[in-house]
């Protein structure tokens, strides 16, 4: 049975048919609006025509069969409707980076994603509209960082190519992709990698660490205290600061890094020597933070704390995360521990997919050997560390 202008204005909570497709949704609140069920390519889709009153039964009608000519012609409403409401690039942007949000394993890559765009990509393809990004408009872009900044670069072309995917998917863009590099960019522009070789983060000569570490000690603070135990265990700046007491079991010596908190997803075991657990301090309630702010209580301390204590230091030209670096050249060339366990004691996943598949332990024992030897060369008085009692 069609609809009539009474029935509309008096029908209950629910769906009611006016035939084809054209339907009237009637919610709890009394809320009336009107909708068009239809298939394309044997996908259905429900087509919003608007509200009652605003739109009555007979304008209803009207949409409705506006719909389905285009229907009929090949066309599909719901895409003729987005390309008529043209999207800025960052409009879309923005739009991804929020619905992608909550799937992201770290709050930050919204920030990062966020910050990279309006950089470099913004003030040039911001206000223009998504249908119409070229390649020589992406190409504007990436030149003028593709050789300075490379690995910048590379990520910025990711996020265009990313973006532009998006908009297709909603059906307000058609074509090939311009940003996509295999097969197209990569005939316009050279690889990243043979741009320039991958600048690793300065680091610390491992001969130099005793002598720094003695130098270390004699500051006071709870930035230098983070530096040491940073040092110590090898650890990520960032694992550091956020070292909450819940992680840390004193008795046994081990901080349990929870995987929300770890770069690669996972559950990170370090053992802490003597040494690493003197610089905690007193234990304090699980949820308080180890390295916690002097100036702002309940806050960890800045993520530039650490280096600006090596830069007072007069160490310019070192950064807090190349001690792993020192941390690793040390072990792989002065000491005799499997590749696989420095490895482990850094964290790092296993690339090769076969030896991953037979790695199921976290060789916590080793590496509990391996980080008092590594305290022991950290230590100003390592010479007596290296005496060996003989009987």
């Amino acid at each position: 049975m069609k609809l009539s202008a009474r029935k509309v204005e008096t029908a209950k909570t629910g769906r009611h048919g006016d035939g084809r497709g054209l339907y009237l949704y009637v919610k709890p609140t009394g809320a009336r609006s009107w909708v068009l069920r239809y298939q394309v390519q044997g996908k259905r889709h429900d087509l919003g025509l608007g509200a009652y009153p605003d739109v009555t039964l007979a304008m209803a009608r009207e949409k409705a069969t506006e719909a389905r000519r285009l229907i009929l012609g090949g066309d599909d409403p719901i895409v003729k409707r987005r390309q008529a409401q043209p999207k800025t690039f960052k409009d879309a942007a923005l739009e991804l980076i929020e619905n992608k949000r909550s799937g992201w394993k770290n709050a930050k890559h919204a920030a990062q994603w966020t910050s990279t765009l309006e950089a470099y990509v913004f003030p040039s393809l911001g206000a223009m509209q998504v249908t119409k990004i070229a390649t020589a408009d992406v190409i504007g872009v990436l030149k003028p960082i593709w050789s300075q900044k490379p690995e910048t670069a590379n990520r910025v072309r990711q996020r265009i190519e990313a973006v532009l995917d998006y908009a297709s998917a909603l059906g307000i863009r058609e074509g090939d992709n311009p940003a996509r590099w295999r097969g197209h960019l990569d005939n316009l522009l050279p690889k990243p990698k043979k741009v320039r070789a991958v600048k690793h983060h300065p680091a610390l000569p491992h001969a130099d660490i005793a002598d720094f570490m003695d130098m270390l000690s004699k500051r006071s603070g709870v930035s230098a205290h983070a530096l040491r135990f940073t040092i110590l265990t090898a650890a990520r700046s960032g694992e550091t600061r956020g070292m909450r007491w819940a992680e840390v079991d004193l008795e046994n010596g081990v901080w349990t890094i929870p995987a929300e908190r770890m770069k690669a997803g996972k559950e990170h075991r370090v053992p802490l020597s003597s040494e690493a657990i003197n610089l905690l301090g007193p234990r304090r309630d699980n949820h308080q933070l180890v390295f916690e702010s002097e100036s702002k209580k309940g806050k960890p301390i800045s993520d530039m704390a650490m280096t600006a204590l090596l830069r007072r230091m007069g160490y310019n030209d070192i950064t807090v995360h190349g001690f792993r670096s020192t941390f690793r050249d040390w072990a792989g060339e002065t000491t005799s521990f499997p590749r696989e366990v420095i490895e482990a004691a850094l964290a790092h996943g296993i690339k090769d997919k076969a030896e991953a598949a037979y790695a199921r332990s976290d060789l916590f024992d080793k590496r509990r050997d391996l980080m008092q030897a590594w305290t022991n060369k950290a230590s100003p008085n390592e010479t007596t560390t290296n005496i060996v009692a003989l009987r």
